[in-house]
């Protein structure tokens, strides 16, 4: 039996609005502009293209430019997911992406580290680097 899963919540401050980037959080061309090379959806599964290997998710929940939450589709249990979370500093204005994923214990550095490089890449995109 492998160890639990830690969770891992990551903060990123994006210089955007909530709703273009609930756009690439929850949209297959969004996504694939940073998240995957190809993404597909058929219902709530959307498949997620890496160098021609495929990885499903379900799409457990999701709110417009607030939140949207999937699940590996080969992961055990329900308590495992991956969520975009939106939130509005009401001092600041600025706009924070709240990344929650899980992780085994000795693949924590590598998890953190391959979100680090998406964000990057959805900065990018955003023109908010």
């Amino acid at each position: 039996m492998s160890e639990p899963k830690q969770k891992i919540e990551l903060e990123y401050i994006l210089r955007t609005s909530p709703t273009i980037l609930y756009n690439r959080l929850s949209t297959p061309s969004g996504l694939s502009e940073w998240f995957a090379d190809d993404v597909n959806v058929n219902g709530k599964i959307y498949t997620f293209v890496w160098d021609g290997s495929e990885q499903e998710a379900e799409l457990m929940g999701k709110k417009d430019n607030k939140f949207i939450r999937f699940r590996w589709i080969e992961d055990e249990g329900e308590d495992c997911y991956f969520e975009f979370n939106i939130n509005v500093d009401e001092l600041t204005g600025d706009t924070a992406l709240v990344v929650t994923d899980f992780a085994e214990e000795d693949e924590m550095e590598g998890s953190v580290s391959l979100w680090n490089q998406q964000i990057d890449q959805l900065k990018h995109g955003l023109g908010s680097t």
